[in-house]
């Protein structure tokens, strides 16, 4: 193939096929699997293939050099590194109940509530305090 040729695709099959895709994914999706991870798998596997068809044809990089693989590389290595590096900090502990963060505000705010006499609630709270701010200093001026 020459470098003048043009490259002629047929969208209309392109956009068959992305309407069969579309509906495997809702078939796949209402067929009850015994587990539940094969759905998502299928789904999953369906959601690419549909990704794939919109990337080679539509945004026509079936056409294109290697060179979209030079891009593509750094770009893969950050979509990986990046949850990679969060996971100890926010992906495995965070958003449990038992963190220390928590227990400690939980003790932090209970002392709190204790020692000044405020409920939990939050509107009573900003009014004690400025109520006892102007008493202390009212009192300290006399």
């Amino acid at each position: 193939m020459s470098h003048n040729d043009t490259h002629h695709v047929n969208y209309l099959i392109v956009f068959l096929a992305l309407c069969l895709f579309t509906a495997l994914s809702v078939v796949f999706d209402l067929l009850s699997f015994d587990n539940h991870a094969v759905t998502v798998v299928l789904v999953m596997a369906v959601a690419v293939a549909k990704a794939l068809c919109v990337m080679m044809f539509f945004m026509h990089l079936k056409f294109e050099g290697n060179w979209k693989f030079i891009l593509l590389v750094p770009t893969t290595i950050l979509a990986i590194g990046l949850p990679l590096a969060l996971m100890p900090d926010i992906g495995m502990s965070y958003y449990t109940p038992m963190t220390p963060q928590m227990t400690a505000w939980e003790k932090e705010m209970a002392a709190w509530r204790a020692e000044s006499g405020h409920g939990s609630g939050h509107g009573d709270s900003g009014g004690s305090h400025a109520a006892g701010g102007e008493q202390h200093g009212s009192g300290g001026s006399h």
